[in-house]
């Protein structure tokens, strides 16, 4: 009985640990991962999105040892891509890269998708968002904007990266603060809406940073300031909002991966240790400076998850404040 009881106990060790440590393919009894993965993004190529998306999927790959696709799935500002994962599989082979979706779930009707459809896995990063003129524009800073704005209601025409984006909030934040009215241009991600900026069919542009240091650096356009308070050592040269005479406007973005919710937590958490550690390499790091983006990772896919609820009721707030709603 003895040696029963001490077998029993073994294996319920063994299988314990295996739930935290050792996730297994149900479909294949072998160690997880051991097929092609798909990280969805509900963005275009060429934003910040697609960028932090393609940094991951990288990693990710080279911690793993299997080959992680990147999903464009562009639409209804990245619902498209959060209802795709949140209906797939929940066996940790689809994830998803997006923004908070706080912003989405407040600001449509029927998204497709509800916040406990998701698990947290990890944050990647925080960046800021850009405010920009074409290179010929008359603005030379940004009280030149402010002031043509607020005694022009609704003539500046804003180019949106899409409803509920980053940008998008942005730039209505920016309209609260600075008491002005932009008409919002909305395209289908970052990369068309700084286009249509450089081809002078709109005025002002909200961007990420990742969307646009290429074209800044290159002096294709004109960066007047950052979305936060004082300037980032990641866009040199352009002042923050408070030195370019707006106090008071403060805003940032972060990227993160999420999976269905009914996925195993070893299998989470074997995600997690792969990305943190893949993006905690130098290069890694690197690579998001260069646009614009600071490395942010979560400790716990548990903290990732805490600290998603707790910026919930600030976006959810930003969005009631706009008046934003989409059918």
């Amino acid at each position: 009985m003895i040696r029963y009881a001490f077998v029993l106990a073994a294996l319920v060790a063994f299988q314990a640990s295996a739930q935290t440590s050792s996730p297994f393919d149900k479909s294949s009894g072998r160690a997880f991962p051991n097929r092609p993965m798909r990280l969805v993004t509900g963005y275009p190529p060429g934003g910040a999105a697609d960028f932090v998306a393609r940094i991951a999927a990288d990693e990710l790959s080279k911690e793993l040892g299997v080959p992680v696709i990147v999903d464009n799935r562009p639409g209804a500002g990245g619902n498209i891509g959060a209802e795709t994962v949140a209906k797939a599989p929940a066996d940790g082979y689809t994830l998803l890269n997006t923004s908070d979706k706080a912003v989405n779930i407040a600001l449509y009707k029927n998204p497709g998708y509800a916040e406990k459809d998701f698990s947290g896995v990890i944050r990647i990063a925080r960046g800021i968002v850009v405010i920009l003129v074409n290179r010929d524009s008359p603005f030379k800073s940004l009280k030149d904007v402010v002031g043509y704005a607020r005694a022009n209601p609704e003539k500046l025409l804003n180019a949106s990266a899409g409803y509920g984006s980053s940008p998008h909030l942005a730039s209505v934040l920016f309209e609260s603060v600075a008491g002005v009215k932009f008409t919002s241009v909305q395209y289908k991600g970052g990369a068309p809406a700084t286009q249509s900026l450089m081809g002078g069919e709109t005025q002002i542009n909200f961007a990420t940073s990742a969307t646009v240091m290429g074209f800044v650096r290159a002096g294709r356009v004109r960066a007047l300031a950052v979305s936060t308070r004082h300037a980032s050592p990641s866009v040199p040269g352009v002042p923050g909002a408070e030195e370019a005479g707006l106090p008071g406007y403060d805003f940032n973005v972060s990227f993160g991966l999420y999976v269905p919710a009914a996925t195993p937590r070893a299998t989470v958490h074997r995600l997690h240790a792969a990305a943190f550690k893949g993006l905690s390499k130098p290069e890694a790091r690197e690579k998001l400076a260069l646009q614009g983006m600071d490395v942010a990772l979560s400790s716990s896919p548990e903290l990732f998850d805490k600290e998603v609820k707790a910026e919930a009721p600030y976006w959810e707030n930003l969005v009631r404040k706009s008046g934003a709603k989409v059918e």
